[in-house]
Parts: C-alpha cells; sequence; structure tokens
C-alpha cells in the first residue's frame, strides 16, 4: 500500500514539475512577447484592426461661359437584398407589399417579384440584385419600402453607391467637354484633371466585426478639398445651333463625319465646337475631335493662304491678269482642271478667288515663285501655317506645308500647293488663319476655357493670347476682305447671300483618299467645307464647317454641302438675342448662377407623383428633370419649353413618353 501511495507521489511530482516547466516557458514568452516582441505585436493588431479610409474629393464642375452646367458629378445606386437576414415572420407579412412597391417602381409583375425573393430566400441568396443606376430621388423611395425600412441587418437592404460624371446637355460637346478615366482624358476634363480632381482625404477606423469598420474621432484626420470649377468659352445656345445645323446637314447628304466651330473674332473664345461621326447603325453622335485632331488636305480653302502670300511678296495684285483657258491646262506633265466647264479664260486674281479657279492660281504661283519656291514657302510659314496652335486640349494634328528638298517636293508640289492640295492643316488652323483675316491682322489663339474658379474666388484668368499681332500688311488684309465678301456675292459661294445679313469665306472642295486613282474615279470621295466670318464689316464670328466623303449623287462642293451649315449658323445667331454689333467679355454672375440652380435642384428633388410644369424651362434643366422622375423625353426645336404633350398634374406613369416643344 505504501509503495503504491509513493508511486502515485513521484507520478503527481514529476507531472508538477512538468507544469511548472510549462508555466516558467509560458511567464518567459509572455515577457519576451511584451518587452522584446512587443512593437511588432503591437503594430500588427494595429493593421489587422486599424485602417486608413480615403475620404474622395468632390470633383470640380465645367460650366459654361453664362454659367450653364456643362458637366458634373453626381451619385448613383446599385440595390441589392441580403434576404437571409430578413425575419420569416416579416418576410410572409411583407413580401407581397414590398413586390408591389417594387413592380410600380421598376417594372415586372408583382409575382416575378415576390417569387424572385423566395427562390432568393431558399438557395440562401444574401446578396440578390434588385436594379443599378437609380438617382438620389428614387434610391430614398426605395429605401422606404416595405422590408427595406427595416434597414440592412433587419430588411436586408444594401445600396452600394458610385459617383458618375453626368453631362447636363447630352451628347451635345460631349467630345470638347471630355471625360477623364479610361479611355483616357481627351477634351477639357483631360486637359485640366489636375484642377478638377481636388486633393483626397483620410479618416481613421477601427474593425468593430466582420466587415464592419467605425470612426474612431469625430473629425477627418485630413480633410480632403474639393476640385475647382472650370468655366469654358462655350455658349450653349450658339453650340446647340451648331450641333443641329451640322447634323442635319450629315444625314441629308449621307455624309461620313464632319465638324464646326464657331469662334469669336476678337478674343479666339470658342462658342461652339460640334464633332459629330457616323455608327455602324447609321446614327451621328460625338465620335471623335475632328476639329482639333484631324488633318487633311483643305483644297480650294488654301487660296486664301496663297493670296496673301503672293500679294504679301509683291509680285502680283488682285488686278493682275493670269490666262485660265478653257478649264484644263497642262502644267509639268499633268493636267489641271477648273470645275467649269470651258474655262474662265483672262480673269483678274481676285476674280480667281471669287470663282475658285485651280488653273488660276496653280499659274499664278508658279509663274512667278518657281525659281524660287522657298520664298513662298516661307511666307505661308512666317504666317504660322506650319505652326502647331498649342492647346492644351490633348490630340491636335500637326501642320504639314513641304520645303524645297524635302522628300515629297517635286515640280508639281508648288502648283498643288497653291490650290490646297500637297499639304496639310486641321480644320481649327485653318480657322485660327481665317479668323486673323477678319481680325485686320491679328492671329490669337484659340481659347476653350475662361477661368479656373473655387467657389466664388477667382483662382485663375486666362485672357486673350495673340500668336502674332500682323501676319500681314493691312493692304494686303483690306484686300483679301474685300474679294471673301464678294466669294459670298458673286462668286462660289453665291447661293449664300442674303441682303439682310453679310458674310464673308471661303468654299473648298477637295478630294481625298485618291492615291489610287483609278479606284477613286469609280468611287469619287471628296472634303466639302466653308469657311469665313460675319458679319462681312466688323466681324464678331468666324466659323468654319468641314464635311467628309458627302454622298456625291446629292452633292458634293462646298457651297452646297457645307455653306448651307454656315449660313444657317449666322442667320440664326443673327435673329436670337445676340447683340451683333457689341461683344461684352463678361465673367458670369456665379450669385445668379447659384440661385437658378438652387431653384432647379428644389425642384427635381421633389417627390413627383403627378406630371410637373417645365414650361417655361431650359431644355438642359427640363430634359433632366423629367428623365429622372422615369419617363421618356423627345424634343422638337430648341431653346426653352413652349409646351409639354403631358398635360401638368396627370397621374405620373413610369416609362410613358412626353414631347417638349422648344423655342
Amino acid at each position: 500500500m505504501s509503495v503504491t501511495k509513493k508511486g502515485i507521489l513521484n507520478k503527481l511530482y514529476i507531472v508538477f514539475v512538468f507544469i511548472a516547466l510549462f508555466l516558467v516557458a509560458i511567464i518567459v514568452r509572455l515577457t519576451n512577447i511584451q518587452f522584446a516582441d512587443g512593437e511588432k505585436y503591437r503594430n500588427l493588431s494595429e493593421q489587422l484592426t486599424l485602417r486608413n479610409d480615403t475620404i474622395y474629393a468632390n470633383r470640380g464642375n465645367v460650366f459654361s461661359a453664362d454659367g450653364s452646367l456643362l458637366a458634373t458629378s453626381m451619385s448613383q445606386y446599385e440595390i441589392r437584398m441580403d434576404v437571409v437576414t430578413v425575419d420569416s415572420k416579416v418576410l410572409e407579412k411583407e413580401i407581397k407589399n414590398l413586390s408591389t412597391e417594387l413592380s410600380k417602381m421598376l417594372g415586372n409583375s408583382v409575382s416575378y417579384w415576390e417569387t424572385k425573393i423566395r427562390k432568393a430566400r431558399n438557395s440562401k441568396n444574401r446578396y440578390l440584385f434588385i436594379s443599378r443606376k437609380l438617382g438620389y430621388n428614387d434610391y430614398m423611395k426605395i429605401k422606404s419600402f416595405p422590408i427595406f425600412n427595416l434597414g440592412m441587418y433587419k430588411g436586408g437592404f444594401i445600396a452600394e453607391q458610385s459617383t458618375v460624371r453626368a453631362h447636363p446637355l447630352g451628347k451635345v460637346a460631349e467630345r470638347i467637354i471630355g471625360y477623364d478615366d479610361y479611355r483616357g482624358a481627351p477634351g477639357i476634363e483631360g486637359a485640366y484633371r489636375s484642377h478638377l480632381k481636388g486633393t483626397p482625404g483620410w479618416r481613421m477606423k477601427q474593425k468593430i466585426a466582420k466587415g464592419l469598420w467605425k470612426p474612431i474621432n469625430d473629425t477627418n484626420e485630413k480633410e480632403p478639398i474639393d476640385g475647382k470649377d472650370i468655366v469654358t468659352t462655350i455658349d450653349v445656345n450658339i453650340q446647340d445651333i451648331a450641333h443641329h445645323s451640322l447634323l442635319r446637314q450629315l444625314e441629308h447628304y449621307n455624309a461620313e463625319h464632319g465638324c464646326v466651330v464657331v469662334m469669336e473674332t476678337a478674343t479666339g473664345e470658342i462658342k461652339a465646337i460640334s464633332n459629330l461621326g457616323r455608327s455602324s447603325q447609321g446614327k451621328y453622335y460625338e465620335k471623335r475631335n475632328y476639329a482639333i485632331y484631324e488633318s487633311h488636305e483643305p483644297g480650294s480653302a488654301f487660296k486664301v493662304m496663297s493670296l496673301v502670300a503672293a500679294l504679301e511678296s509683291g509680285k502680283i495684285d488682285t488686278s493682275t491678269i493670269v490666262d485660265t483657258g478653257k478649264g484644263k491646262y497642262k502644267m509639268h506633265g499633268r493636267y489641271i482642271n477648273d470645275s467649269h466647264r470651258g474655262g474662265y479664260g483672262k480673269i483678274s486674281a481676285a476674280r480667281a478667288l471669287e470663282v475658285s479657279s485651280n488653273i488660276g492660281f496653280a499659274r499664278l504661283i508658279d509663274e512667278n515663285f518657281s525659281e524660287k519656291p522657298e520664298e513662298f514657302i516661307d511666307i505661308l510659314k512666317n504666317m504660322h501655317l506650319n505652326d502647331k496652335l498649342g492647346l492644351t486640349i490633348k490630340g491636335e494634328g500637326k501642320p504639314n506645308i513641304p520645303s524645297p528638298g524635302d522628300k515629297i517636293w517635286s515640280k508639281n508640289a508648288l502648283p498643288s500647293i497653291a490650290y490646297g492640295y500637297n499639304l496639310t492643316l486641321t480644320p481649327l488652323q485653318m480657322l485660327t488663319f481665317y479668323n486673323a483675316i477678319a481680325n485686320n491682322g491679328e492671329m490669337v489663339k484659340p481659347k476653350f476655357v475662361k477661368e479656373i474658379r473655387s467657389w466664388d474666388e477667382k483662382v485663375a484668368y486666362f485672357g486673350k493670347e495673340v500668336i502674332d499681332s500682323q501676319i500681314c500688311s493691312k493692304n494686303t488684309i483690306s484686300k483679301v476682305q474685300e474679294v471673301l465678301k464678294n466669294v459670298v456675292i458673286k462668286g462660289t459661294g453665291h447661293k449664300l447671300y442674303d441682303k439682310n445679313f453679310s458674310m464673308a469665306g471661303k468654299t473648298g472642295t477637295a478630294r481625298t483618299e485618291y492615291g489610287n486613282y483609278e479606284k477613286w474615279v469609280k468611287d469619287k470621295r471628296y472634303i466639302s467645307s466653308f469657311t469665313g466670318y460675319f458679319p462681312a464689316e466688323n466681324p464678331k464670328y468666324s466659323c468654319i464647317v468641314v464635311i467628309h466623303k458627302p454622298d456625291i449623287k446629292i452633292g458634293f462642293y462646298g457651297a452646297d454641302v457645307s455653306g448651307p451649315v454656315f449660313k444657317d449658323i449666322a442667320q440664326k445667331i443673327y435673329t436670337s438675342n445676340y447683340i451683333i454689333n457689341t461683344i461684352k467679355n463678361t465673367t458670369p454672375n456665379f450669385a445668379s448662377v447659384n440661385n437658378s440652380f438652387d431653384s432647379y435642384f428644389t425642384k427635381s428633388n421633389t417627390e413627383f407623383i403627378s406630371i410637373p410644369n417645365v414650361k417655361g424651362m431650359a431644355a438642359m434643366d427640363a430634359i433632366p428633370l423629367l428623365e429622372n422622375i422615369g419617363l421618356n423625353v423627345n424634343f422638337q426645336g430648341e431653346g426653352k419649353v413652349k409646351e409639354q404633350s403631358i398635360s401638368v398634374g396627370e397621374k405620373l406613369i413610369k416609362g410613358a413618353t412626353i414631347v417638349l416643344k422648344l423655342i
């Protein structure tokens, strides 16, 4: 018995020793963790339970010259449902009511929604898709639906917010306004991204449960700084006129693409720019920034530059006679043709421009500069025709005027350049030169942005930037101005003449894609243009219209295809509320803009159950308001709402179509 008791005690002693050693090891390890590795594990703990949450800054807005909103950031919501978290009694009691409300708001039948939710419950779906791209009003509405109004943990309501860039004008001027995303950074949004994006802040948060974090402090560790606002030179009314006038002509001539730019003569401010290309479905949209990037042979529109250079050299005058013969002339082994059958015979240099004689200009330039062609080329380049404009907007095309000695130079190069071939320019580069003619020789840089603002504070102002105070002599300018007036009165642009208002400019018709001449003869393709300014005396605006590859069965001459767009724009500006005889370079009254916006914002956040009254509202305000409450909007005309097809006060039916008549 005593032996057994002693054996048991020995075993207990051994166990005790092991336990004691184990406790000592634990104490040593804890001491080591506390003092030797304490900092390491504290940092690891903080990494697992603490984090810095980025607080993204609000991106700045883009405004038109009068303060109208062109681009802004808006919240949109994707709604999902954690069906598992909803109490079974609550679900059975309210599922019918929830399905009814979802049916009213999102469409589909009540049974569709009830079946969808029940299937999700059976399959334990904790992330059931309900809807996406909801605006704030719809988000607040759906949040109040039965079951959803119980919140995330009891009602399974999940709302994921994202911010999207919205253009209140829709697709109008989309390319020049631009965007800043995975597609790159074109337009104003890209050029001024550093000003628009702001500076993000951050806030320390602590993990309190799986997937749940709470702020540690009441304030942010670093407050975000909102982006600055950009005030552009765009005039929304002129932009609307230019866009729709170009669109109508592209559709009529079934053209591939086209662009139009309207510039304020004295300042270089771009008042409108539209770039429309045809989709594979035959619809036109803001496809590429053709006016800025696309270099092409200008054709007859370049004859103005040739005339200026020739007059500046002193070798000819507008009265110099040139023999154009019977409309076909062989020069350096190649025939040059005029469009007029039978030719023009002997005419003055001025008349050669008025009737756009290829032979006339080829002979005038070749016969006066063939011995020293660099003299002619140098004059062109001294007028900055071979220089990029240095725009802040990305993607400007490079002009190319060859010089003697270049690989592409030949005996035919000089006469070809004289009437607009063998060189390339972008539409905006062409317009900048014509604008200098209208501006009595002062060449100003095209300007898209007037100022940068932070709230009511002006951060930066961009005034007129002069490229060249005098591109040529005053005498040459006055002579060319007179000839350009006559182009419209009695030249190739005579169909555009209107006694009620004056215009000056030059038609342009250029062959394109003619490298394989035999193929081109079977499928002729042209670029039609009209470049000029108005009024002819004391011009206020210059404008270029370029249309690529119109259907030649309908027409292809610049006067027929592009000229009417120019005239339509000029005519509508004349007959609008613009005072054509004065130009006011004013800064937008942001106090009034803010008041107008507050009024619109209040109205747009009203919960409508009937059709609102939008008569008298600008289209750019009325259309998004009606679309946000679930209506499809069609409109006729431009400007403000005169009539609406659904009467005020009628019951609101989502998905219905309302037609607005604008004036």
